[in-house]
């Protein structure tokens, strides 16, 4: 590796703490690699969102919303497969909609 510094090289941190968890617990290579291509794109992302606001452009929480979408709730799941559940005659109505109402209660 050359001494210039790429603009999505991961910072000196963050390599520590990837060379700390591959000598100290053995983490799988491939675990590592696919966290570096997250870091990276998380970059790449972030660079692209700078740009844009450089520009005037109020796209950055569009852009992060359709990029890096959040996953779905433990609750919402839950809803989803009561849904499911109903859809496919493994759960009745009434119990369903029990469960569903106590679900909604939650915060999520």
């Amino acid at each position: 590796m050359t001494d210039q510094q790429h603009p999505i090289t991961p910072p000196a941190d963050l390599l520590k703490r990837w060379e700390d968890t591959w000598f100290d617990e053995e983490e799988h290579p491939d675990v590592l690699l696919i966290q570096a291509f997250q870091a990276g794109a998380d970059q790449e992302l972030e660079a692209c969102c700078g740009l844009l606001v450089q520009q005037g452009f109020d796209l950055v929480d569009y852009l992060h919303a359709a990029r890096r979408p959040k996953p779905p709730s433990l609750k919402e799941q839950a809803l989803l497969a009561i849904d499911t559940a109903v859809a496919d005659d493994r759960l009745s109505a009434d119990v369903a909609n029990v469960v569903r109402r106590a679900l909604e209660q939650l915060d999520d």
